[in-house]
């Protein structure tokens, strides 16, 4: 398989189906920051974490790949004149959903009771952490509006809302494990 094709040297690129778009297109940047979020979550997983958090989050990032695929796709491509599916593209479900809220769950479980906002921070993971939860925010964010145009499966944004709540929770489960400081945003007072 050839890295270069030189198709995208004109500012459009290719959607799963083979439409053509150009490369600042939501399409593109939606799928886009989902990868750059993948990116993020497999910089976290490269940390000294427990071994539970590396299979969630390679699991997490295993789904993330599926959400640029479904975000990927043309869907007038995907489905043909008799309704069946054209492009066999993966689903997001309510397990993977429940996956994720059964691991905040847990997490938040064993953490102290939160009075405060935090400030991101205290370690270099958990730094990590919050710079991924803002990446999902973002790739929500796009993936939303995309909807809006080009409306795809629920669960695909569910999955992505739920991912920023259980990247927060795991920057403040690592805070705990790693001893790290967490601080509380008390606003000034003018």
């Amino acid at each position: 398989m050839k890295i270069y094709t030189k198709t995208g040297d004109k500012g459009t690129t290719a959607l799963f189906g083979g439409t053509r778009v150009p490369k600042h297109h939501i399409r593109i940047e939606s799928y886009g920051t989902v990868d750059e979020l993948n990116s993020h979550i497999g910089l976290i997983r490269d940390q000294s974490i427990g071994k539970h958090y590396k299979e969630i989050l390679m699991q997490v990032q295993d789904r993330l790949f599926t959400i640029g695929a479904i975000l990927a796709t043309d869907p007038e491509k995907s489905i043909l004149k008799n309704g069946k599916e054209r492009l066999n593209i993966p689903k997001i479900s309510q397990e993977d959903i429940q996956l994720l809220e059964d691991e905040i769950d847990a997490m938040n479980g064993s953490l102290p009771e939160m009075t405060h906002f935090v400030l991101p921070g205290g370690h270099t993971t958990v730094s990590f952490c919050h710079i991924a939860r803002c990446v999902c925010r973002r790739a929500e964010r796009l993936a939303s509006a995309l909807n809006e145009l080009e409306p795809f499966l629920p669960e695909t944004l569910m999955y992505l809302n739920r991912l920023s709540d259980y990247l927060f929770v795991l920057a403040r489960k690592l805070s705990n494990d790693l001893q790290a400081e967490e601080i509380k945003w008390i606003p000034k007072k003018n």
